[in-house]
């Protein structure tokens, strides 16, 4: 008992000391606490650590991310914030985030992080215990699978009740074909199959004596199909890293409908990646052209033609961006998209759970443990994490940036840490309560390109939406890198 309560004082004298001698050796650096986050980490990199003290290097900000359990506010990050930027209150003020089931805070004093002032109190988190170290790693482990298992559950619950959270959606047509897409479906020929999905089937046809796509959904499936055609019927919905839609029809033996689409050489681009290898300038223009087009389908457009809204895929992968013969990208199947409309007029109830619309490997943190009812920009984050997720991909299969050009086999992300058990609470468990991204080579940093590279992929699967990038920053990026050698 004796060498504990000397032990815990020792602590206690050390938190009190350690602050004013890092002062004395940082001049006019701010000083944080720091927990919760690795030093290889964006977090990590943003000041020198010293045991749960950290010097900024570039911010005179600390910032803290907590989770809201109970309603008390835990801690998860606290750290030296990652960018100047402006922070005027001297203490950390809640902001609460995620139907108020998590909280960010950024302060201007030193360790001002710790302490975090929930409305009208101020909540002090416990300084770290003492003890035997072995025993306090067992029980945060501890902690940390009970608290990913509380998610789970929660994530569950959540999706049982996702029905009644509003979803901005496009208005669904009546069942009838609308007349400026209709075509005759006898002018449609059909070939082979090309891809199964969930609900539909895509052949390869001709249409007019050209070769075109045809997706087939079935006759129960019409809420679907005229979800993604409203999509295609956007007025200035043309770009050209969009598939670009041809028409619609039905057919009048089995009541199924038929998406007529442009058709893709090289099919999907998993299809491509698992197939292909490519070069540096190669993979830059697929990661160029798959950005553009996401930029252009998040863009709020207002002309005399017609206005298109801002839309969110919503299930953005490897299997709904196809690969044409010039080996460009155009995003396609839009059937779990959503447009940011002013009006909410046309706003409709999902009829289903948000993880049975979406690839769950591509899905983001934030959705992932239900923390968003899909509303508004949060979409649009969604997107560009699953973006920086397929530049990953694609990068991960250049020549260019392995040494002797020994490409890794093809895998979707996350595909081989979880040895290919990419099921929903698998990634809740992986991307969210451990906050783990794919491996980036450490060879990347050799290049000259590389550091770009690899910051860019993190700036786009931040853990915080709101640090993410836009597809439009993406590609504009991307547009840097194009201008210089890898080497």
């Amino acid at each position: 008992m004796f060498f504990r309560r000397t032990n815990c004082l020792f602590f206690i004298a050390l938190e009190c000391i350690l602050p004013h001698v890092l002062t004395q050796q940082a001049g006019e650096k701010r000083l944080c606490a720091f927990m919760g986050a690795s030093q290889e980490s964006r977090f990590g990199l943003a000041g020198q650590v010293n045991a749960s003290v950290q010097v900024c290097e570039r911010t005179q900000c600390c910032v803290g991310y907590y989770r809201i359990v109970g309603g008390r506010p835990k801690p998860e990050v606290l750290a030296c914030d990652t960018v100047e930027k402006s922070c005027p209150d001297a203490v950390c003020k809640a902001e609460t985030r995620y139907n108020n089931t998590a909280a960010k805070c950024v302060c201007n004093t030193d360790m001002c992080n710790r302490n975090l002032t929930w409305g009208s109190e101020t909540v002090l988190e416990p300084r770290p215990p003492s003890g035997n170290a072995g025993e306090t790693w067992v029980l945060i482990v501890a902690v940390a699978l009970a608290a990913c298992l509380l998610v789970v559950a929660a994530q569950r619950r959540r999706a049982s009740r996702r029905q009644k959270n509003p979803r901005v959606r496009l208005p669904i047509s009546p069942t009838s074909i609308s007349r400026t897409t209709q075509i005759d479906v006898t002018d449609i020929q059909l070939h082979e199959t090309v891809a199964h999905g969930s609900l539909a089937t895509v052949w390869r046809g001709t249409y007019g004596g050209s070769a075109v796509a045809v997706k087939v959904l079935p006759a129960a499936a019409e809420r679907a199909f005229a979800s993604e055609r409203d999509v295609y019927e956007l007025p200035l919905m043309r770009h050209a890293a969009i598939v670009r839609f041809l028409g619609a029809s039905r057919r009048s033996c089995d009541g199924s409908w038929l998406l007529v689409l442009q058709f893709a050489q090289y099919g999907s681009l998993h299809s491509f990646l698992q197939n292909n290898t490519s070069n540096w300038p190669l993979s830059l223009k697929l990661c160029l052209s798959l950005s553009q087009g996401l930029s252009y389908l998040h863009l709020d457009l207002q002309t005399r033609d017609g206005h298109k809204p801002s839309v969110a895929h919503g299930d953005l992968s490897a299997f709904n961006v196809l690969v044409r013969g010039d080996a460009t990208c155009a995003l396609c199947d839009f059937g779990s998209a959503t447009a940011l409309c002013s009006s909410r007029r046309h706003a409709q109830e999902a009829t289903s759970p948000a993880q049975a619309a979406r690839t769950p490997c591509y899905v983001s943190p934030e959705i992932l443990e239900g923390f968003v009812n899909l509303l508004g920009s949060w979409c649009l984050h969604g997107d560009v994490y699953a973006l920086g997720l397929l530049l990953w991909e694609i990068c991960m299969r250049c020549s260019d940036l392995f040494e002797d050009g020994m490409v890794p086999q093809h895998f979707l992300p996350y595909e081989r840490e979880l040895e290919g058990r990419l099921t929903w609470e698998n990634l809740v468990i992986h991307v969210s309560c451990m906050k783990k991204r794919p491996p980036i080579p450490g060879s990347w940093n050799l290049l000259s390109q590389g550091p770009a590279l690899r910051d860019l992929l993190r700036e786009c699967w931040d853990v915080d939406p709101d640090a993410r990038l836009t597809a439009q920053c993406v590609a504009d990026r991307l547009v840097a890198l194009q201008s210089h050698s890898l080497l």
